[in-house]
């Protein structure tokens, strides 16, 4: 069996020095306030009760959203700068989806020494996507944030753009071409550059990056 080029779970990542970019699908409503007023909560139809699912995979927002056509509730991409602090002290408070079982154990033994039950952060590890949404044989993180923890997803944002044009525009080259080279796609604006985002040791085993 020839070796997967692609570690199966890795946080790739469109990011600089300081900053990590992020993305979800809103509403036209939710969309025009937070890039209006560069706060993802600045309109009153956004739900911080609601989980709100951060990807640092553009391919796969493409999926989730259908290039944005999929649904009219989640027909506007925004792309969100977070500083890597906000981005690494949100992953620091997750559990992994497959592992919530064990977790309802740890949290039982918290109650039970009369502390509150830690507000977390759901991570899933699912197919990675192509940028014609094909699925991948290694996986992509997706986040999802709610509660309490919605404000330090606000705060640490330091830019919100919206990006549903790109998606758009992606999709309607890929129509119209068989074979499009990723260089011209990055070049072009439409196709961030994503590569690792190395974590440490700690980040690896709370995400369980090294699980299949």
């Amino acid at each position: 069996m020839a070796k997967q080029s692609v570690p199966y779970r890795q946080v790739r990542a469109h990011y600089d020095s300081t900053t990590i970019t992020v993305y979800q699908a809103y509403s036209k409503e939710i969309a025009d306030a937070a890039v209006k007023h560069q706060k993802l909560n600045a309109s009153s139809d956004f739900s911080p009760t609601r989980m709100t699912w951060i990807k640092p995979s553009w391919a796969w927002m493409l999926y989730r959203s259908g290039y944005s056509y999929k649904d009219a509730r989640q027909e506007r991409i925004l792309a969100l700068t977070l500083t890597h602090s906000a981005f690494l002290s949100l992953l620091r408070k997750a559990v992994v989806a497959n592992h919530i079982g064990s977790e309802t154990v740890v949290d039982a033994k918290e109650r039970k020494a009369d502390k509150p039950k830690p507000v977390r952060v759901m991570v899933q590890w699912d197919p990675e996507r192509s940028l014609k949404i094909g699925k991948l044989d290694y996986r992509s993180i997706q986040i999802g944030i709610a509660g309490a923890l919605v404000d330090e997803l606000v705060e640490g944002t330091v830019k919100i753009e919206d990006v549903t044009n790109n998606a758009r525009e992606l999709k309607k080259l890929l129509d119209e071409h068989d074979k499009v080279d990723l260089a011209t796609l990055i070049t072009e604006g439409l196709v961030p550059e994503e590569k690792e985002f190395a974590v440490d040791d700690e980040m690896r085993k709370i995400l369980a990056m090294d699980e299949v």
